[in-house]
């Protein structure tokens, strides 16, 4: 049982070194930016993310004409 949990250990840690070479080697090195935001064609075409019309859904707009009547 041991052994087993040693041998998953180090395959996991021999992954994540693999995985962030390029970070630990390159000066400055980060995590590619994968967001919708950071895609100038997606901005472009006007595609935005969720979590960003999300939080702009959460204030009222002044624009808006009410539908109550009173």
């Amino acid at each position: 049982m041991v052994k087993t949990m040693l041998v998953c250990v180090l395959i996991i840690a021999i992954s994540v070194a693999l995985l962030s070479i390029k970070i630990i080697i390159k000066k400055n090195g980060r995590f590619p930016n994968t967001h919708i935001s950071g895609s100038k064609a997606m901005r472009d075409r006007g595609i935005g993310c969720v979590q960003s019309q999300d939080y702009a859904a959460q204030f009222d707009n002044p624009h808006a004409i009410s539908e109550r009547k009173k």
